[in-house]
């Protein structure tokens, strides 16, 4: 009787998964920026380490460890603090109407008296592995830049 409605929740699941997965994807090219930013501060300790024998894939390691680092910190922060809203968005959800002293979810308008939440452990583990993968990758790109810097140029003018 209702496949019309379950059909458009189904393309509805996929299309916000789509959407989170951009959103995490996005976030990554944040971690791309830091590091190539770091890379290009540290370019003559870079240099320095280059000199006295450490090989390209220890910079690499170096910089991927810091991005990765800095990808899964953000990703356990996210994950804590995105389900600790979700399991209080009641209460968060009363807070806010007591402070603002207003109905937020007036059921003669919204149809419902509080915003339905359901932590569903596949989309968590799902968005928690995509968000672990791309901080990774997106370390990989300035890590391998760092690796390219020629010793002689970085110090030329030292």
């Amino acid at each position: 009787r209702q496949a019309a409605f379950y059909g458009a929740l189904k393309v509805e699941r996929v299309a916000m998964s789509i959407i989170l997965g951009m959103v995490v994807a996005i976030a990554a090219l944040n971690i791309i920026s830091g590091i190539v930013m770091l890379v290009k501060n540290k370019t003559k300790d870079i240099a320095i380490l280059r000199t006295i024998g450490a090989s390209p894939s220890a910079i690499l390691r170096v910089f991927f460890m810091a991005g990765s680092m800095i990808g899964v910190a953000g990703t356990i922060a996210g994950l804590v603090l995105g389900l600790l809203f979700c399991l209080n968005i009641g209460s968060i959800q009363h807070f806010l109407e007591w402070v603002f002293q207003t109905k937020l979810f007036n059921s003669d308008v919204y149809m419902l008296d509080s915003i339905p939440a359901l932590v569903d452990p596949v989309d968590v583990i799902w968005i928690t592995v995509w968000a672990t993968f791309m901080s990774c990758v997106a370390s990989l790109i300035p890590s391998w830049l760092a690796t390219r810097i020629d010793p002689i140029e970085a110090l030329r003018y030292e």
